[in-house]
């Protein structure tokens, strides 16, 4: 009997038996743009939110309030709010998120060692792919 297109959509997300559905969102969440610079603008210390938005350059006030929601809900991000007027509201890593620094470093330090070479692998290309 043919496999029904959800049944083979869940198989084909399983490698080793493992459910890779998960792990593919959680990545596309972290390698997301704004939030691998948050982390590292983050990973200075503490922040308020207009310092991180001033420090990212870019982001909209909007979108950065998603993202740091985003990642305060997934543990990689503490929000504080200290009483006073007004309201000072200061953001940090978590233990998590400094240890999704190690990752994190280690992609950016990959993508500046090989750069040039990803630049002459597209040169390559484009003189081979004719342009329509």
């Amino acid at each position: 009997m043919k496999p029904s297109p959800q049944q083979a959509e869940a198989q084909g997300a399983r490698i080793h038996g493992v459910d890779c559905r998960p792990v593919r969102e959680l990545i596309a969440k972290i390698g997301a743009k704004w939030s691998m610079m948050i982390i590292t603008r983050l990973s200075h210390g503490p922040m308020r939110f207009n310092a991180l938005r001033r420090d990212i350059g870019g982001i909209s006030q909007k979108v950065l309030t998603q993202s740091l929601r985003e990642l305060e809900r997934d543990g990689f991000v503490t929000r504080t709010v200290t009483p006073v007027i007004p309201p000072r509201v200061d953001y940090a890593l978590t233990d998590l998120g400094r240890d999704l620094l190690v990752p994190v470093n280690a992609l950016g330090a990959w993508a500046v060692a090989n750069q040039a070479r990803v630049a002459a692998a597209r040169a390559a290309y484009e003189q081979k792919v004719p342009v329509v």
